[in-house]
């Protein structure tokens, strides 16, 4: 039987997908305001006694802190959403996750309380991890279990495009930023992007407020005791093969993203030489063109299947690895702007697009969040957080070795194409279906 509800309306789905398309932006831009933050400050903010090249490994590594922190909070919300509902536990992870943000902020630096500035970073980003591990797959499933059967993909890729949202309020943030003094910038101007979370906070929570549980979770709680069942111990026990699909499937998503956001920043204006202006120029154009990419490749998945979509954004990601450097060395505007697109509107879009429904739809209804939320955060760790430090110290002090970042990124690439050709395909699965996982 498929679960209906009263408020199964498209209308009420548009609700759904823009409340947590709100969440989704707050989250990536609570994380990626940290990676941009840790890139041009706070190595001298929070790390001040050590060189550039290891102050910028120090702040990276903070930056990869909140990574491990990401599974604990996807197995931790996950089994709470698939226990007592997806709604309850979204209002938790948006609350802990807005206030750790809104607290690094205000967090004094190295110069005013010494080495507990690095250590309530480090805690504060461990806490912000922490919410975020649970935030994604609960607000992508939510909208999944919402919306029309024959629209998942659609609807579900709306939310993941708050990663370019968020880096368009980044980028017009700190353009304003920018313009400050060094010694403003260092002293108060670098706050204000974590301190304008809280508007997105408190914007969401309102709307989230007024939402309902999910039919696909009310049939599930009326089919079984899901609050005696023990999601943690069956996804590792029942699921542990798509839980190494997922591990896969990330590499050609989060590598070239986290690499053009976050270590780009960082290598361009450094050894390149490159104006800090010009390539937020490329990340806002890019994240304009999300929108419409995400739209596109989600439909085609629809029709299509999410694997064929899926493959054919990693292999985009490893034919552009080498070409984009080479348009990021040129210098020129254009080419760099065109290295953007075709890396993240088309290859990583691709990818990205269909990945909440495609990770939901590999798991039944009782174990759906936790097996998602903990699988993408898993990955996360290896695939994405860890990108910008080990990019750099790839790349070395004087960025010549920039070849071994490309090379890195293919090797990426291939781990998903592998991962895309073992998955099954989950397009027309029932989402009321418990039991067992797509195999």
């Amino acid at each position: 039987m498929v679960a209906t509800s009263p408020k199964s309306d498209l209308r009420y789905t548009w609700k759904v997908t823009a409340s947590s398309f709100l969440g989704n932006t707050l989250e990536y831009y609570d994380f990626l305001v940290y990676g941009t933050a840790a890139a041009v400050v706070f190595p001298k903010v929070f790390f001040p006694d050590a060189s550039g090249f290891v102050a910028t490994l120090s702040a990276f590594g903070t930056f990869a802190v909140g990574f491990l922190a990401r599974p604990l909070g996807g197995l931790y919300f996950g089994s709470r959403g698939d226990r007592h509902g997806r709604k309850s536990t979204l209002m938790i992870t948006l609350v802990v996750m807005g206030l750790s943000t809104i607290l690094i902020g205000l967090l004094p630096g190295y110069g005013t309380i010494g080495i507990w500035a690095p250590i309530l970073l480090v805690v504060l980003r461990l806490l912000q991890g922490f919410a975020v591990g649970g935030e994604w797959g609960g607000s992508m499933i939510i909208v999944l279990e919402s919306a029309p059967p024959r629209r998942r993909g659609f609807f579900s890729a709306w939310p993941n495009t708050g990663g370019f949202s968020a880096q368009i309020l980044i980028t017009g943030v700190f353009a304003y930023v920018y313009t400050l003094s060094d010694e403003q910038l260092l002293s108060w101007g670098w706050r204000i992007p974590f301190l304008l979370s809280a508007v997105v906070l408190v914007v969401t929570y309102w709307m989230r407020r007024s939402l309902s549980e999910t039919p696909v979770f009310t049939e599930a709680v009326a089919t079984q005791d899901t609050k005696q069942a023990n999601p943690i111990r069956r996804i590792f026990v029942d699921d542990w093969r798509n839980l190494l699909l997922i591990v896969g499937l990330r590499f050609a998503e989060a590598l070239p993203y986290f690499l053009l956001t976050v270590f780009a920043l960082s290598y361009g204006s450094g050894p390149l030489g490159l104006d800090k202006g010009q390539l937020n120029t490329a990340i806002l154009i890019s994240a304009v063109l999300a929108f419409v990419s995400h739209g596109v490749f989600a439909a085609i998945s629809d029709r299509i299947g999410r694997r064929p979509v899926y493959f054919f954004g990693a292999v985009v990601v490893f034919v552009m690895a080498f070409p984009f450097f080479a348009m990021l060395h040129s210098g020129s505007m254009v080419l760099i702007v065109l290295g953007y697109v075709l890396v993240l509107n088309v290859g990583h879009n691709a990818i990205n697009a269909i990945q909440p429904a495609f990770y939901a739809e590999l798991f039944p209804a009782e174990r759906r969040y936790t097996g998602a939320a903990a699988g993408r955060e898993i990955a996360s760790i290896f695939a994405g957080g860890l990108t910008p430090f080990i990019a750099t110290a790839l790349a070395g002090e004087d960025g010549t070795r920039w070849p071994l970042v490309a090379a890195y990124v293919m090797v990426g690439a291939v781990v998903t194409m592998v991962a895309v050709y073992k998955a099954p395909e989950s397009f027309r699965r029932d989402l009321t279906a418990t039991g067992t996982s797509v195999r």
